[in-house]
């Protein structure tokens, strides 16, 4: 993960986001598109973007959840993180991208393209080599894991998702002796019949259970990096204690609405609570979804938003 105390800011947005209207399906051949990686032909892949039921060309700009129509973004040449299988030189290579179970494992490798080799050292940053981040496409469910890498390389964790159908894998991390960290994405199919669920409205609040609830202060914007603080608190009182988890206070992913652009952003150094503030800077205007990580009472809990950049 990138340990500095802001996400890096994109120079612009990419050309537009991508629509996300999927179609109900009820066998695995229905729910998820086959991603492959583009960089390592050594492999026999290819990269494929979803392919959408709606008729609209590849790449167009279409309705996103809930029927609300995405906009298009200012063309640019960086690309935001996740949205590429390979990247960079390396590879997230899933070793299935599709589960007969809801509960089940994930492994996977991460390629050296050069070589074909996976890569077996890696960067600690917040206590991990490597952070793993599983989100449904319609943004309703999330997983932050922590998979254990084997002496050859392999990843493996288990996880147990909520409902069939359509997800995405990002893969956090490092390489060692590279200076700056990368975030791989590739898709993964749940099988059962997959009815994806309309994307949240925009709040500032969030309940979470046990009596929690957080607070999202400030507004996240294209191309400007901005600060947001998520307050937390339990049966309408401040939280003032906050544990540390992986050395922060909390931790913040952001995934657009549609293509599932990926913003992982740290916090400031701060106080145990109530207020965790980050920066970050959104790669486009558009719908996000935040999900903030938290430990209180020995126990993480998760807090998810919809929010607009302006």
């Amino acid at each position: 993960m990138h340990t500095g105390l802001k996400i890096t800011a994109f120079a612009a947005a990419v050309a537009a986001t991508f629509g996300t209207a999927y179609g109900v399906g009820s066998g695995i051949g229905d729910v998820t598109a086959d991603e492959r990686p583009a960089a390592a032909q050594q492999h026999g892949h290819e990269e494929k973007e979803p392919t959408k039921d709606t008729g609209s060309e590849e790449g167009a700009g279409g309705e996103g959840h809930g029927g609300h129509a995405e906009e298009a973004a200012p063309a640019s040449d960086v690309i935001p993180g996740g949205l590429q299988v390979s990247e960079r030189g390396y590879t997230l290579d899933l070793e299935k991208d599709r589960l007969a179970r809801k509960t089940g494992e994930i492994r996977f490798t991460i390629r050296k393209d050069a070589t074909g080799k996976p890569v077996t050292s890696y960067k600690t940053e917040h206590g991990k080599e490597l952070h793993l981040i599983v989100a449904s496409r319609d943004l309703t469910a999330y997983r932050h894991l922590h998979p254990v890498r084997a002496a050859d390389g392999t990843w493996s964790t288990p996880v147990s998702l909520p409902e069939a159908g359509d997800y995405r894998v990002f893969a956090d991390f490092t390489p060692r002796g590279e200076e700056e960290g990368l975030t791989l994405g590739a898709g993964l199919g749940v099988a059962g019949t997959y009815a994806p669920a309309p994307l949240p409205e925009h709040a500032t609040t969030a309940r979470v259970a046990d009596g929690y609830e957080v607070r999202v202060d400030g507004e996240l914007k294209a191309g400007v990096a901005s600060e947001l603080t998520l307050s937390v608190s339990k049966d309408g009182k401040p939280v003032t204690d906050l544990q540390p988890y992986l050395g922060a206070y909390g931790h913040l992913v952001a995934l657009r609405s549609g293509d599932l652009a990926y913003l992982h952003v740290h916090p400031h150094d701060g106080k145990p609570g109530p207020g965790v503030s980050f920066t970050a800077t959104a790669p486009s205007a558009g719908t996000y979804r935040l999900f903030l990580d938290f430990k209180h009472d020995g126990e993480v809990r998760t807090a998810a938003f919809t929010v607009h950049a302006a």
